[in-house]
């Protein structure tokens, strides 16, 4: 079932992204950007997905290959560990309704030595705002690993992304800054157990007060 579902939602993605039937004109604009095609190993493919109405941001660093090829963000390992943190099935998290993509970069940024490359840094800064705007119905932004965190905290961040994860209640009810759930971190979940045992409870009820909203 949940695979008859991603498929029908990525044909859906791809209809949208070539018939123009995306609600929000700033969706189409970021659709349709190339500034920063030059640079890009696989060329530019933007994956953002919102709607007037969307409930929760989720703010991370750009999609992975598998995204990047599929047209569907967080279609991979870190995502399947988001939802478990979020405690939300997937058709639940990939209705636009409740959860909108906003990545730092809107492209996959391509492969470093360890992991993907830092997000392009010219896409936030000529995107975010007047696509933040138009989502006036947003309750909470979830800042997802350090690049994210840096851009919306700024001098509020903590000494580093564990202080910051840790002192979570300070930002709320804006934002809600998490550890990216890719399989890359697993020594730091290990190192770090509060994350799990303490932290991810309150996210799960944040998250499922919002969405029954």
């Amino acid at each position: 079932m949940i695979k008859v579902f991603l498929y029908q939602l990525k044909t859906l993605t791809k209809r949208k992204k070539s018939s123009s039937l995306q609600q929000l004109p700033i969706i189409q604009e970021i659709l349709t950007c190339t500034v920063c095609e030059p640079d890009l190993p696989m060329g530019a493919n933007p994956i953002v997905t919102a709607v007037k109405e969307t409930k929760i941001g989720l703010i991370s660093q750009a999609p992975g290959r598998i995204a990047h090829v599929s047209d569907l963000a967080w279609n991979d390992a870190s995502g399947r560990r988001l939802r478990e943190w979020l405690n939300v099935t997937d058709p639940v998290f990939y209705d636009p309704k409740n959860f909108g993509v906003l990545p730092m970069g809107f492209c996959y940024p391509g492969k470093g030595k360890s992991g993907d490359l830092p997000p392009r840094k010219e896409c936030a800064p000529l995107w975010h705002k007047p696509l933040l705007a138009a989502l006036p119905n947003v309750k909470i932004f979830l800042l997802i690993g350090a690049y994210a965190q840096k851009y919306y905290l700024g001098k509020s961040r903590k000494k580093n992304l564990t202080e910051t994860v840790r002192a979570y209640e300070e930002y709320l009810p804006k934002y809600f800054p998490l550890v990216h759930p890719s399989p890359l971190n697993f020594r730091w979940l290990k190192k770090n157990p509060w994350y799990e045992e303490e932290v991810l409870s309150v996210l799960q009820e944040q998250i499922s007060n919002i969405i029954l909203e």
